[in-house]
C-alpha cells in the first residue's frame, strides 16, 4: 500500500522536474535566438554577423595573410611576388632565386558591391573593408601592369633655382610653399608679413586663465621647413619649427621658440627669452642661437644697479650699446629671412640676426620640401632662391642601393628562436636601407638563426608601389599586406606578424618593431631567454593603468575605448611576446573574437590580458626598451633617424659595446 501511495507522488515530481527543464530550455533558445553575435572589431555597433572582413572557414589551416586576399574556391591562389604559388619554407629555401616578399592577387569576392544598410559596418571595421576594397584595386591593376608611370611623371621634377608666390596664392595653396628639390648650403627663403592683433584665447590646450580672468589675450605664429608626408593619419616631419610668441606665452614675455618633430615626436625646444645666449654654450656659425632684446625686466635688477653706481664712482663712462626690441610688433610689417649655413638655421628680421638653430641628426637640407606659416599673421609674400637645380636624395631609387650584401639570407628549415616582424610604412625605402646595413647585419640574422621581416601595405601614390615591387623583387625582405595603409589599421600589421612568426617562419618568441627602431639582436634574445622554461612570455617597456586621452589630437571616444584604464602594455616601438600568445591572437582572429583597437600596442596588451585568464603569463618590464630615443646599455632604441642606425651600427661594430648618437 505505501509502495502505491509514493508512485503517484514521484511520477508527479518527475513530471514537474521535466516541465522545469522544458522552460528553461525554451528560454534559453528565446535568449540565444535574439542575442547580438559577437564582433571581432568591437565597433560598438550591431551588425550582421554574415557580414565579416576577414572571415573565412579554412583561416586556421591557410593563415591570415590568404585570408587577406583568398577569393572564391575557383579563383586564383596565393601567391608569391613572382607570382609562382606559395610553397612552404623548406621549398622556398630550396629555390635560391625565391624571394620571401609575399603578395596577392585575385580577387575576394565577399566584398564586392554595395553592402547593405543591415550590413553597414562602423569603426575599424569600416576603415579595414574601405581600405581593403582599395587596395584590392591597386593590387589587381599592379598585377595587370596597367599601372606605369607617365613620361611626365617619370622624368625627374623641374628643381627650379627660384621660387615666388603672392601672399593670396600662398593662402589659397593652403599655407603652404612647395619646394620641389629641397634646399641646399647658402639656400634662402624670405617671408614678408604682419602679426595680427591678439585675440583672446578661450582654449584651455592653449591658454592658462587665471581665477577671475575669462580669457588670456593670444598673438603668435609658426613657421616651418616640413619633410614629405608619410603615412595617412601620420604628420610630416618638421625639420625646422620657428615660433614667435608675441603674447599669451606662459611667462608673460615676448619669446621664440624652436624646435624639430620626427614621426611625431618633438625634439628637445630652444627659447630664446629676450637674453643673449653665451657663446660658450655653442654658436651656430660663429652666430649666437639667441640674440638679446629689450624686456620690462633688464634695468630692475639688483645687479645691475649696482653695475652703475660702481661704474659711476670709478668715473668709468658707460659704454653706448644699442637696445634692439622683440623683432615682431602686432599689425606692424616684417621682413623675415631663413636662410641655411654650414651647421644650422639663421633667422634675420628686418636685416638683424635673431636666432640660429643648429641642423639636428637625421635630418639634411634636401628634406625640406615645404614651408608652411600658420596662425596670428597675415603673409603678403614668399620668396625662396639658391635653391638646388639637380633632384635631391630623396627619391626612392636614390636610397635602395641593390647589393647582394644587403639581401635577405634564405629561410632556414624548421624552427628558429626569434622572428622580428618590422613594421614600415611603402615609402619608408630610406629607414628599411638603413635597416638592412645596421642591425639586420648581425650575425644572428645572417645565420638565419633570428629572422626578420618588414611589413609593409599599399601606398596610395603609384610610383612609391612600382618602388615597393622593385624593392620586394631584390631584397626578399618584406610582406606585403594587401590593404591602402592608413594609420589606424597598423593592428593588422601586428597580426600578420603573428601570422607569419607562427606559420611560416616557425618561432619559438615573436618581437614586433617599427623601422625607426635599432635593435640589439643578441641583448633581446638574451632577455627573452632569462624567462623561465616554458612560460608563456610579454616583454617590453610595460605601462600600468594608462588611462585614454579623451581630448586633442590623440583623443580615443568612449565609444572606441569605454573603459577608464587601458590594460597593462608594451609601448609599440619593441616588444615580444611567445608563440602560444601569438597562436592564441591568430585562433582568437580567426574565430572573429578578437577585439581589434587602432592603437596597435594596446591592442596586444588587451590580447595577452585576455590570454592570461587561461594561462598565466609572465610580465617582463624593462627601461631598456626605450620608447623615446636611446639610453645608455639599450635593448631597442627608438625614433632612429636613418643616419643615426647607421651610426649607432659602426660603434657596435668598432667599440663593441652599445652607444648612442646625437639625437636629432
Amino acid at each position: 500500500m505505501k509502495r502505491r501511495k509514493f508512485e503517484p507522488v514521484l511520477s508527479h515530481t518527475r513530471l514537474r522536474l521535466l516541465q522545469i527543464l522544458m522552460a528553461t530550455l525554451l528560454v534559453y533558445f528565446l535568449i540565444t535566438s535574439f542575442e547580438t553575435p559577437k564582433t571581432g572589431w568591437d565597433s560598438g555597433e550591431e551588425y550582421d554577423a554574415s557580414f565579416e572582413l576577414f572571415s573565412d572557414s579554412s583561416l586556421s589551416r591557410e593563415g591570415l595573410t590568404e585570408a587577406l586576399s583568398r577569393p572564391t574556391d575557383h579563383g586564383p591562389r596565393l601567391r608569391d611576388s613572382r607570382g609562382s604559388p606559395l610553397q612552404t619554407p623548406e621549398r622556398r629555401m630550396r629555390e635560391s632565386k625565391r624571394v620571401s616578399g609575399l603578395v596577392f592577387e585575385g580577387e575576394k569576392t565577399q566584398f564586392d558591391g554595395n553592402v547593405s544598410k543591415a550590413d553597414e559596418v562602423f569603426g575599424l571595421h569600416k576603415a579595414a573593408v574601405e581600405a581593403w576594397r582599395v587596395g584590392k584595386k591597386l593590387w589587381a591593376e599592379i598585377e595587370s601592369g596597367k599601372i606605369e608611370l607617365d613620361k611626365s611623371e617619370n622624368r625627374s621634377d623641374p628643381c627650379p633655382h627660384s621660387l615666388s608666390v603672392t601672399g593670396s596664392e600662398f593662402h589659397a595653396r593652403n599655407r603652404v610653399m612647395v619646394i620641389p628639390c629641397g634646399l641646399t648650403l647658402w639656400s634662402h627663403i624670405t617671408v614678408v608679413g604682419t602679426p595680427r592683433w591678439a585675440h583672446p584665447e578661450y582654449d584651455p590646450k592653449i591658454a592658462v586663465v587665471k581665477e577671475g580672468e575669462e580669457a588670456v589675450m593670444v598673438s603668435q605664429f609658426m613657421m616651418e621647413l616640413q619633410g614629405l608626408k608619410n603615412v595617412e593619419g601620420e604628420d610630416p616631419p618638421r625639420i625646422l619649427h620657428f615660433n614667435p610668441r608675441l603674447k599669451g606665452d606662459w611667462s608673460n614675455k615676448p619669446v621664440i621658440e624652436h624646435n624639430t618633430c620626427y614621426r611625431m615626436q618633438w625634439g628637445s625646444a630652444l627659447r630664446c627669452e629676450g637674453w643673449q645666449a653665451r657663446a660658450v654654450e655653442e654658436t651656430v656659425d660663429g652666430l649666437v642661437k639667441c640674440e638679446k632684446w629689450i624686456r620690462d625686466d633688464d634695468d630692475h635688477s639688483e645687479e645691475s644697479k649696482a653695475i652703475w653706481w660702481l661704474n659711476r664712482l670709478i668715473g668709468r663712462t658707460n659704454k653706448v650699446t644699442i637696445d634692439w626690441p622683440y623683432p615682431f610688433v602686432e599689425g606692424r610689417m616684417f621682413v623675415l629671412t631663413l636662410s641655411a649655413g654650414l651647421e644650422g638655421y639663421h633667422i634675420n628680421v628686418d636685416g638683424r640676426h635673431v636666432t640660429s638653430f643648429p641642423y639636428r641628426t637625421g635630418f639634411v637640407l634636401e628634406d625640406a620640401t615645404g614651408l608652411f606659416v600658420n596662425g596670428d599673421v597675415d603673409v603678403h609674400s614668399v620668396y625662396a632662391a639658391s635653391l638646388p637645380t639637380s633632384h635631391p636624395s630623396f627619391a626612392p631609387q636614390m636610397h635602395l642601393e641593390m647589393v647582394t650584401k644587403w639581401k635577405a639570407p634564405p629561410l632556414p628549415y624548421g624552427h628558429v628562436e626569434l622572428f622580428i616582424g618590422i613594421l614600415s610604412a611603402g615609402n619608408h625605402f630610406a629607414e628599411r636601407m638603413a635597416v638592412r646595413k645596421s642591425w639586420m647585419q648581425h650575425k644572428l640574422v645572417k645565420s638565419s638563426r633570428v629572422v626578420a621581416r618588414f611589413f609593409v601595405a599599399l601606398h596610395g601614390r603609384k610610383e612609391v608601389n612600382l618602388e615597393l615591387m622593385k624593392e620586394v623583387e631584390y631584397f626578399g625582405d618584406i610582406v606585403i599586406v594587401p590593404y591602402m595603409d592608413n594609420y589606424d589599421l597598423v593592428v593588422l600589421k601586428t597580426i600578420a606578424i603573428c601570422e607569419y612568426g607562427v606559420r611560416t617562419v616557425p618561432a619559438k618568441y615573436i618581437m614586433k618593431c617599427d623601422d625607426d627602431t635599432f635593435v640589439r639582436v643578441d641583448a633581446v634574445l638574451k632577455e627573452a631567454r632569462k624567462a623561465r622554461k616554458h612560460r608563456s612570455l610579454y616583454i617590453g617597456n610595460l605601462n600600468y593603468h594608462h588611462k585614454p586621452l579623451r581630448y586633442g589630437k590623440w583623443a580615443v571616444t568612449y565609444e572606441e575605448w569605454p573603459e577608464e584604464d587601458y590594460p597593462t602594455y608594451a609601448n609599440g616601438p619593441g616588444y615580444i611576446v611567445s608563440s602560444d600568445v601569438a597562436k592564441f591572437i591568430l585562433s582568437e582572429f580567426e574565430k572573429n573574437k578578437l577585439r581589434l583597437f587602432k592603437m596597435e600596442d594596446v591592442s596586444m596588451g588587451m590580447w595577452v590580458e585576455q590570454f592570461n585568464d587561461s594561462r598565466p603569463v609572465e610580465y617582463v618590464h624593462s627601461l631598456k626598451f626605450c620608447q623615446h630615443g636611446c639610453i645608455e646599455n639599450y635593448y631597442t632604441a627608438h625614433y632612429q633617424s636613418p643616419r643615426q642606425m647607421i651610426c649607432m651600427w659602426g660603434k657596435m661594430q668598432h667599440n663593441g659595446k652599445p652607444q648612442c648618437c646625437n639625437m636629432r
